[in-house]
């Protein structure tokens, strides 16, 4: 199936410049999806388009996209659906984008942890975790100029104890990927493209 023109393009394909060294080339397999998963502020959309951009794959983020196919801010479907209700939407858009192929794709941070969407994502893609600690995810939210629905309002404090608490129950979920990789807080593109080139040496 081809992809809507919803996702964002990256440059060429195939083959994968990892800095020093001869590149990495992709081998020619019939198509190619990538899963980006992980707990909110882990990076998993600035990392996801960097990793389009080098692969040549197309980047779709899953907010993004159910926002573009219900022409409504997340924060709004939360208001108006729930969560019950937005995860429903979540999980149907997700059985949706994972149907394209040559695809990298970035989940919401509760994507993994509802209904058997790991199951379903680890049966159709690589999959990786992006594992960040509390204290990394809290600066990459604190830092981010948009406000996510389920932590807004919480001061610094409160938003250090909700992380430990839900990732603690996340984890289980998070771990069920087919690669980790370790996150530090994104403060440098140099640290960005260290990310993609690790992700790019797991998979291939």
């Amino acid at each position: 199936m081809a992809s809507p023109p919803l996702g964002e393009v990256g440059r060429g394909w195939r083959g994968l410049g990892l800095g020093e060294g001869p590149s990495l080339l992709i081998p020619p397999f019939p198509l190619h999806r990538i899963i980006l998963i992980g707990y909110m502020g882990a990076g998993k959309t600035t990392i996801g388009k960097a990793l389009a951009r080098k692969t040549g794959l197309e980047f779709f983020d899953l907010d993004w996209y159910v926002e573009n196919r219900y022409r409504m801010k997340i924060p709004q479907i939360f208001a108006e659906k729930g969560e019950a209700g937005f995860r429903e939407l979540e999980r149907n858009m997700l059985h949706e984008v994972t149907e394209f192929e040559d695809v990298v794709i970035s989940c919401g941070g509760g994507t993994p942890c509802f209904f058997d969407n790991i199951d379903y994502m680890n049966s159709l893609a690589q999959t990786v975790y992006l594992k960040a600690d509390p204290e990394v995810l809290r600066t990459h939210l604190l830092m981010a100029k948009s406000q996510r629905p389920l932590i807004q309002g919480k001061t610094p404090d409160e938003l250090r104890d909700y992380i430990k608490e839900t990732l603690a129950i996340r984890e289980p979920f998070y771990q069920k990927a087919k690669h980790t990789i370790q996150i530090e807080v994104l403060e440098r593109k140099e640290l960005i493209n260290q990310y993609v080139n690790q992700i790019c040496q797991e998979i291939w």
